[in-house]
Protein backbone atom coordinates (compact mmCIF):
# COMPACT_ATOMS: atom_id res chain seq x y z
CA UNK A 1 0.00 0.00 0.00
CA UNK A 2 2.89 2.37 0.69
CA UNK A 3 4.29 1.82 -2.81
CA UNK A 4 0.82 2.22 -4.36
CA UNK A 5 0.26 5.54 -2.60
CA UNK A 6 3.74 6.77 -3.51
CA UNK A 7 3.32 5.92 -7.19
CA UNK A 8 -0.09 7.58 -7.30
CA UNK A 9 1.45 10.71 -5.78
CA UNK A 10 4.18 10.62 -8.44
CA UNK A 11 1.52 10.52 -11.15
CA UNK A 12 0.60 14.15 -10.52
CA UNK A 13 4.03 15.25 -11.78
CA UNK A 14 3.62 13.43 -15.08
CA UNK A 15 -0.01 14.29 -15.61
CA UNK A 16 1.07 17.92 -15.60
CA UNK A 17 4.37 17.44 -17.48
CA UNK A 18 2.81 15.51 -20.37
CA UNK A 19 -0.53 17.34 -20.45
CA UNK A 20 -2.62 14.33 -19.47
CA UNK A 21 -6.14 14.00 -18.10
CA UNK A 22 -7.10 10.97 -16.03
CA UNK A 23 -9.88 8.80 -17.43
CA UNK A 24 -11.00 6.04 -15.12
CA UNK A 25 -9.69 4.41 -11.96
CA UNK A 26 -6.06 3.28 -11.55
CA UNK A 27 -5.07 -0.33 -12.15
CA UNK A 28 -2.51 -1.91 -9.87
CA UNK A 29 -0.02 -4.57 -10.94
CA UNK A 30 2.52 -6.43 -8.85
CA UNK A 31 5.10 -3.61 -9.04
CA UNK A 32 3.33 -0.85 -10.97
CA UNK A 33 0.30 1.40 -11.15
CA UNK A 34 -1.33 2.18 -14.51
CA UNK A 35 -3.64 5.14 -15.03
CA UNK A 36 -5.91 5.41 -18.08
CA UNK A 37 -5.36 8.91 -19.42
CA UNK A 38 -6.15 11.18 -22.38
CA UNK A 39 -3.51 13.35 -24.07
CA UNK A 40 -4.08 16.98 -25.01
CA UNK A 41 -4.86 15.96 -28.60
CA UNK A 42 -7.55 13.52 -27.45
CA UNK A 43 -5.44 10.36 -27.84
CA UNK A 44 -6.22 7.72 -25.23
CA UNK A 45 -3.10 6.43 -23.47
CA UNK A 46 -1.91 4.66 -20.32
CA UNK A 47 0.46 6.16 -17.75
CA UNK A 48 2.57 3.43 -16.16
CA UNK A 49 4.29 4.27 -12.87
CA UNK A 50 6.92 1.99 -11.34
CA UNK A 51 10.28 2.05 -9.64
CA UNK A 52 13.46 1.28 -11.55
CA UNK A 53 14.80 -2.07 -10.36
CA UNK A 54 16.23 -5.29 -11.76
CA UNK A 55 12.87 -6.28 -13.26
CA UNK A 56 11.85 -2.97 -14.80
CA UNK A 57 15.24 -1.70 -16.00
CA UNK A 58 15.39 -1.41 -19.78
CA UNK A 59 11.63 -1.60 -20.40
CA UNK A 60 11.52 1.70 -22.27
CA UNK A 61 14.60 0.77 -24.31
CA UNK A 62 13.03 -2.54 -25.32
CA UNK A 63 9.74 -0.92 -26.29
CA UNK A 64 11.54 1.67 -28.41
CA UNK A 65 13.52 -1.10 -30.11
CA UNK A 66 10.41 -3.12 -30.96
CA UNK A 67 8.69 0.09 -32.16
CA UNK A 68 5.19 -1.30 -31.77
CA UNK A 69 5.75 -4.45 -33.86
CA UNK A 70 3.60 -6.90 -31.92
CA UNK A 71 4.13 -4.85 -28.76
CA UNK A 72 2.43 -1.90 -27.08
CA UNK A 73 3.80 1.41 -28.39
CA UNK A 74 5.87 3.69 -26.16
CA UNK A 75 4.65 7.29 -26.48
CA UNK A 76 6.92 8.98 -23.93
CA UNK A 77 9.29 8.04 -21.12
CA UNK A 78 11.07 9.38 -18.06
CA UNK A 79 13.94 6.91 -17.79
CA UNK A 80 15.15 8.21 -14.42
CA UNK A 81 11.90 7.29 -12.65
CA UNK A 82 10.84 4.39 -14.88
CA UNK A 83 7.61 6.20 -15.83
CA UNK A 84 6.17 5.27 -19.23
CA UNK A 85 3.39 6.73 -21.37
CA UNK A 86 1.96 3.89 -23.43
CA UNK A 87 -0.55 3.23 -26.16
CA UNK A 88 -3.91 2.33 -24.58
CA UNK A 89 -4.91 -1.29 -25.08
CA UNK A 90 -8.05 -3.08 -23.89
CA UNK A 91 -7.24 -4.26 -20.37
CA UNK A 92 -10.71 -5.86 -20.19
CA UNK A 93 -9.67 -8.44 -22.82
CA UNK A 94 -6.43 -10.20 -21.85
CA UNK A 95 -5.41 -13.34 -23.71
CA UNK A 96 -5.92 -15.12 -20.37
CA UNK A 97 -9.64 -14.99 -21.17
CA UNK A 98 -9.22 -17.23 -24.24
CA UNK A 99 -11.08 -20.49 -23.55
CA UNK A 100 -8.84 -22.75 -25.65
CA UNK A 101 -5.36 -23.05 -24.13
CA UNK A 102 -3.88 -24.21 -27.45
CA UNK A 103 -5.21 -21.12 -29.25
CA UNK A 104 -3.78 -18.91 -26.50
CA UNK A 105 -0.43 -20.70 -26.77
CA UNK A 106 -0.43 -20.20 -30.54
CA UNK A 107 -0.99 -16.45 -30.10
CA UNK A 108 1.93 -16.19 -27.67
CA UNK A 109 4.13 -18.25 -29.99
CA UNK A 110 3.35 -16.00 -32.95
CA UNK A 111 4.12 -12.87 -30.94
CA UNK A 112 7.34 -14.36 -29.58
CA UNK A 113 8.45 -15.25 -33.10
CA UNK A 114 8.14 -11.58 -34.03
CA UNK A 115 9.73 -9.97 -31.01
CA UNK A 116 12.64 -12.41 -30.66
CA UNK A 117 13.59 -11.84 -34.29
CA UNK A 118 14.97 -8.45 -33.15
CA UNK A 119 18.60 -8.17 -31.97
CA UNK A 120 18.89 -6.88 -28.41
CA UNK A 121 20.23 -3.34 -28.08
CA UNK A 122 23.28 -2.56 -25.98
CA UNK A 123 22.71 -1.87 -22.31
CA UNK A 124 20.39 -4.73 -21.35
CA UNK A 125 21.19 -7.53 -18.93
CA UNK A 126 22.45 -10.64 -20.70
CA UNK A 127 21.37 -14.24 -20.35
CA UNK A 128 24.98 -15.44 -20.18
CA UNK A 129 25.53 -13.43 -17.01
CA UNK A 130 22.31 -14.76 -15.49
CA UNK A 131 23.34 -18.35 -16.21
CA UNK A 132 26.74 -17.77 -14.60
CA UNK A 133 25.09 -16.47 -11.42
CA UNK A 134 22.72 -19.43 -11.38
CA UNK A 135 25.69 -21.80 -11.39
CA UNK A 136 27.13 -19.99 -8.37
CA UNK A 137 23.84 -20.23 -6.46
CA UNK A 138 23.08 -23.86 -7.31
CA UNK A 139 25.14 -25.73 -4.65
CA UNK A 140 23.57 -23.96 -1.67
CA UNK A 141 20.06 -24.33 -3.13
CA UNK A 142 20.51 -28.06 -3.67
CA UNK A 143 21.83 -28.43 -0.14
CA UNK A 144 18.71 -26.70 1.19
CA UNK A 145 16.34 -29.16 -0.48
CA UNK A 146 15.22 -32.02 1.77
CA UNK A 147 13.52 -33.98 -1.02
CA UNK A 148 16.00 -36.25 -2.83
CA UNK A 149 13.89 -36.46 -6.00
CA UNK A 150 13.59 -32.68 -6.26
CA UNK A 151 17.33 -32.30 -5.68
CA UNK A 152 18.17 -34.79 -8.46
CA UNK A 153 15.61 -33.18 -10.77
CA UNK A 154 17.12 -29.70 -10.37
CA UNK A 155 20.62 -31.12 -10.80
CA UNK A 156 19.47 -32.62 -14.11
CA UNK A 157 18.00 -29.26 -15.14
CA UNK A 158 21.39 -27.69 -14.40
CA UNK A 159 23.17 -30.36 -16.47
CA UNK A 160 20.87 -29.65 -19.44
CA UNK A 161 21.48 -25.93 -19.08
CA UNK A 162 25.24 -26.41 -19.16
CA UNK A 163 24.89 -28.02 -22.59
CA UNK A 164 23.69 -24.71 -24.12
CA UNK A 165 25.18 -22.13 -21.75
CA UNK A 166 28.15 -21.46 -24.04
CA UNK A 167 25.83 -19.91 -26.64
CA UNK A 168 23.44 -17.71 -24.67
CA UNK A 169 22.14 -15.78 -27.70
CA UNK A 170 21.65 -12.13 -28.54
CA UNK A 171 17.92 -11.69 -29.31
CA UNK A 172 15.69 -9.21 -27.50
CA UNK A 173 13.64 -11.27 -25.03
CA UNK A 174 10.52 -10.40 -23.05
CA UNK A 175 11.24 -12.86 -20.19
CA UNK A 176 7.68 -12.96 -18.81
CA UNK A 177 5.30 -13.56 -21.70
CA UNK A 178 2.39 -15.41 -20.12
CA UNK A 179 -1.23 -15.06 -21.23
CA UNK A 180 -1.92 -12.14 -18.88
CA UNK A 181 0.77 -10.04 -20.58
CA UNK A 182 -1.05 -10.05 -23.92
CA UNK A 183 -3.97 -7.64 -24.41
CA UNK A 184 -6.43 -7.05 -27.22
CA UNK A 185 -6.19 -3.78 -29.14
CA UNK A 186 -7.70 -1.89 -32.07
CA UNK A 187 -4.37 -1.79 -33.94
CA UNK A 188 -3.79 -5.56 -33.89
CA UNK A 189 -5.83 -8.43 -32.44
CA UNK A 190 -3.24 -8.94 -29.68
CA UNK A 191 -0.25 -6.97 -28.40
CA UNK A 192 2.43 -7.70 -25.81
CA UNK A 193 2.86 -5.64 -22.64
CA UNK A 194 5.13 -5.49 -19.60
CA UNK A 195 8.51 -6.85 -20.77
CA UNK A 196 11.35 -7.65 -18.38
CA UNK A 197 13.91 -7.39 -21.18
CA UNK A 198 17.20 -9.16 -21.59
CA UNK A 199 19.45 -10.34 -24.41
CA UNK A 200 19.49 -14.07 -24.99
CA UNK A 201 18.25 -17.22 -26.69
CA UNK A 202 14.52 -17.39 -27.61
CA UNK A 203 14.35 -20.86 -26.06
CA UNK A 204 14.50 -19.14 -22.67
CA UNK A 205 11.11 -17.52 -23.44
CA UNK A 206 8.87 -20.60 -23.53
CA UNK A 207 8.24 -21.45 -19.89
CA UNK A 208 5.73 -18.71 -18.91
CA UNK A 209 3.26 -19.77 -21.62
CA UNK A 210 3.79 -23.48 -20.86
CA UNK A 211 3.32 -22.98 -17.12
CA UNK A 212 0.24 -20.75 -17.56
CA UNK A 213 -2.91 -22.84 -17.02
CA UNK A 214 -0.73 -25.93 -16.72
CA UNK A 215 -3.61 -27.84 -15.16
CA UNK A 216 -5.46 -27.78 -18.50
CA UNK A 217 -2.90 -30.22 -19.84
CA UNK A 218 -1.27 -30.75 -23.25
CA UNK A 219 2.13 -29.35 -22.16
CA UNK A 220 4.08 -31.44 -24.68
CA UNK A 221 1.81 -30.36 -27.54
CA UNK A 222 2.17 -26.75 -26.40
CA UNK A 223 5.96 -27.09 -26.30
CA UNK A 224 6.00 -28.62 -29.80
CA UNK A 225 3.73 -25.85 -31.10
CA UNK A 226 5.92 -23.09 -29.69
CA UNK A 227 9.18 -24.55 -30.95
CA UNK A 228 7.65 -25.03 -34.41
CA UNK A 229 6.25 -21.50 -34.68
CA UNK A 230 9.49 -19.96 -33.40
CA UNK A 231 11.55 -22.31 -35.63
CA UNK A 232 13.68 -23.42 -32.68
CA UNK A 233 15.89 -26.45 -32.37
CA UNK A 234 13.80 -28.65 -30.08
CA UNK A 235 16.68 -29.96 -27.98
CA UNK A 236 18.16 -26.51 -27.40
CA UNK A 237 14.72 -25.17 -26.51
CA UNK A 238 14.26 -28.09 -24.11
CA UNK A 239 17.56 -27.27 -22.39
CA UNK A 240 16.75 -23.57 -22.09
CA UNK A 241 13.29 -24.35 -20.72
CA UNK A 242 14.82 -26.64 -18.11
CA UNK A 243 17.20 -23.80 -17.29
CA UNK A 244 14.21 -21.53 -16.78
CA UNK A 245 12.64 -24.08 -14.42
CA UNK A 246 15.93 -24.09 -12.52
CA UNK A 247 16.02 -20.29 -12.33
CA UNK A 248 12.54 -20.15 -10.81
CA UNK A 249 13.32 -23.01 -8.43
CA UNK A 250 16.43 -21.17 -7.19
CA UNK A 251 14.32 -18.10 -6.45
CA UNK A 252 11.77 -20.21 -4.56
CA UNK A 253 14.32 -22.12 -2.48
CA UNK A 254 16.21 -18.93 -1.59
CA UNK A 255 12.93 -17.42 -0.35
CA UNK A 256 12.25 -20.50 1.76
CA UNK A 257 9.49 -21.87 -0.49
CA UNK A 258 9.13 -25.23 -2.20
CA UNK A 259 9.81 -25.30 -5.97
CA UNK A 260 6.65 -24.91 -8.05
CA UNK A 261 5.02 -28.33 -8.53
CA UNK A 262 3.73 -27.58 -12.05
CA UNK A 263 7.15 -26.47 -13.24
CA UNK A 264 8.76 -29.58 -11.76
CA UNK A 265 6.13 -31.69 -13.55
CA UNK A 266 7.02 -29.98 -16.83
CA UNK A 267 10.71 -30.62 -16.18
CA UNK A 268 9.99 -34.32 -15.69
CA UNK A 269 8.18 -34.42 -19.03
CA UNK A 270 11.06 -32.66 -20.82
CA UNK A 271 13.56 -34.97 -19.15
CA UNK A 272 11.38 -37.91 -20.25
CA UNK A 273 10.91 -39.24 -16.73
Amino acid sequence: MVRYARLLERSEVFLERWGLRREGPPMSGRVSVVLPVVRADGTRAALKLQDVDEETAGEGLALRTWAGDGVVRLLDEDAASGTLLLERLDERRPLAGEDDVMRATAVVAGLLARITAVPAPRGLRRLGDIVARMAERLPSALAALADDEERHLLADCAAALREVAGEPGDRLLHWDLHFGNVLASDREPWLVIDPKPLAGDPGFELLPALWDRFGEGRPERRFDLMTEVLDLDRERARAWTLGRVLQNALWHVEEGWAPDAAQLALARLLLRR
